[in-house]
């Protein structure tokens, strides 16, 4: 496993180690005590134990998020695509970070089988680039209607550059559309 630091404070790039043959291929997409350990050698903190597993079916343009929970239950998300392709981006909503407001992006998809580790105190959002995408991921909390915070995916002041395919607008949720810009929206505080 190898993990490639990004700009984002505890936001990493995880990519398994795939072994394959004429017959296929192989890769071990998620091992705790590796996992774990790659974290300690880049100087990062071991998340909580994950405690709910998430799986997502999205059509081209399908934009989901910015989702995150605040404290008591925090969620980290270990994420990544097992069909199709999708843009993720992480913004970090920590108050006092650094890096507070600032996104990274990359694409994830089933041939890369590379994986986005989110830690709490950041917020997620993807768009599918294809039809027939599904998006998997890991969280270190349950879902909590009283802790569940979404930020509007369009916030001019975050910037994110989302990929759609030509000609293609972002098929959004209501409860997405109708989310608070970052400068009005519970966040975390450092």
């Amino acid at each position: 496993m190898k993990l490639t630091l990004t700009p984002l404070p505890g936001v990493v790039v995880v990519e398994p180690q795939a072994f394959g043959d004429a017959r296929g291929w192989f890769m071990e997409s998620w091992n705790e005590a590796r996992f774990n350990a790659a974290l300690a050698e880049a100087g990062l903190a071991s998340p909580v134990r994950f405690v709910q597993d998430n799986h997502s079916c999205s059509q081209a343009g399908v934009l989901r998020g910015l989702h995150y929970q605040l404290p008591p239950q925090p969620q980290g998300k270990l994420v990544r695509v097992v069909k199709g392709r999708a843009w993720d981006v992480a913004v970090d909503i920590r108050r006092g970070s650094a890096t507070f407001g600032q996104w990274f992006g990359l694409e994830l998809t089933a041939d890369n089988k590379q994986q986005l580790w989110i830690p709490p105190g950041y917020a997620h959002g993807f768009v599918a680039l294809e039809d027939d995408t599904h998006f998997l991921y890991k969280t270190t909390d349950v879902w909590s209607r009283d802790c569940e915070r979404a930020i509007r995916w369009d916030d001019a002041a975050i910037g994110i550059t989302w990929p759609l395919p030509a000609g293609l607008q972002p098929l959004v949720a209501p409860k997405d559309a109708a989310a608070p810009l970052l400068a009005d929206a519970d966040v975390f505080t450092l």
